[in-house]
């Protein structure tokens, strides 16, 4: 059915557009009382729920940032069984992100590029609403409900100069830490001018070891801190990343981004360099992303979290990248070409790979 949907009118709607109607028909779906259904039937099965940063998650299955960018739509999200959103990117300030168009499919490759640039209201805005949703959430777990965890993603705002960044960061940090399960430090986003210099060993280690301290301060105890990284890293560069997150004792890294490279697909040429810069998603990163999830694993602690991302398509995916280290895995472009039942499918098969050994 949602093939059909996405065949005859999604796909010929400008993405971003149809992202908004997604999102729109979420969200009546809350009020008329469709969610509570939904969550009923989607909600993952027991067995597979996992502790990890000291939180207990539903599911290891997680839907990536970018999605929810402005944490309007965070329990209808979890209504389809995914056991954790994040939130975001948001930065210290609002901004409109670049201008239009700026997301394009990519179909014959079940992909997306995208050059978003950031766009959310800013992270005052979006306290009041993380609170009313951590409010929820208490209420649901009371009730024996489906409750996910909320992590929040917060990068650079555009104007703030490089030098800056710090300081950037640390804003966002005393506003949303007290209101996040966990958060993470995003510098590997290619559509922020500069932003990706910040993953340099060191820029990053004073900017991980200023946010950590900035966040367990504001939430008066230990919040979580990962850091997010880029698949473009050469395998020096994330073993370097390997060292930091290790020396600094940080809770987690997540891998990984969107690439800016072009290799692999099979969309013509022509047409992708039509659609210009940004960050490519999809199936085609699948490949690096779990050599670099490899790779991490091999030189992080035991204790150190890795959440895998990137072209994760279905529940032997997943479980691929749990059997290879990840703690968590985390999803997104597949869920606009598979459609809302996509993770319920994920967690039923991940249950069965459990059930069957």
């Amino acid at each position: 059915m949602y093939r059909f949907l996405f065949t005859t009118v999604l796909s010929r709607l400008d993405p971003e557009t149809a992202h908004h109607l997604v999102i729109s028909g979420l969200r009546l779906g809350e009020r008329i009382g469709v969610s509570a259904v939904l969550a009923r039937w989607c909600r993952p099965a027991e067995s597979l729920e996992i502790k990890a940063l000291g939180l207990v998650w539903p599911s290891p299955f997680g839907l990536a940032a970018g999605f929810d960018k402005d944490a309007t739509t965070v329990l209808p999200l979890a209504n389809l069984g995914f056991g954790h959103i994040e939130i975001g990117t948001v930065t210290a300030a609002a901004q409109p992100g670049n201008p239009k168009p700026r997301l394009f499919r990519l179909v014959k490759d079940h992909a997306l590029i995208n050059r978003m640039g950031f766009n959310n209201d800013g992270a005052e805005a979006l306290r009041p609403r993380l609170q009313d949703i951590r409010d929820r959430i208490t209420r649901l777990k009371a009730a024996g409900r489906h409750a996910p965890v909320v992590g929040v993603n917060i990068g650079k705002t555009k104007l703030t100069p490089l030098e800056e960044a710090t300081a950037d960061y640390l804003s966002s940090t005393r506003v949303l830490a007290p209101v996040a399960d966990y958060l993470v430090v995003n510098v590997s986003s290619p559509n922020t001018p500069g932003l990706r210099q910040l993953q340099d060993i060191e820029a990053l280690r004073p900017l991980l070891l200023a946010v950590g301290q900035e966040a367990d301060q504001a939430a008066g105890g230990h919040v979580p801190l990962l850091v997010k990284i880029a698949p473009d890293l050469n395998d020096d560069d994330v073993d370097a990343v390997a060292a930091l997150v290790t020396d600094l004792g940080l809770d987690g890294v997540i891998a990984t981004n969107t690439t800016i490279s072009r290799e692999g697909l099979s969309t013509d040429q022509e047409t992708v360099q039509a659609m210009g810069a940004g960050g490519l998603s999809g199936p085609v990163l699948a490949q690096r992303s779990l050599e670099v999830l490899q790779r991490l694993r091999e030189r992080l602690p035991r204790t150190t979290a890795i959440i895998s991302v990137g072209g994760v398509r279905s529940g032997d995916d997943v479980a691929e990248r749990l059997s290879h280290g990840a703690t968590l895995v985390q999803g997104y472009t597949a869920f606009v070409y598979e459609g809302p039942f996509w993770v319920r499918r994920i967690n039923r098969r991940l249950a069965s790979l459990l059930r069957s050994g």
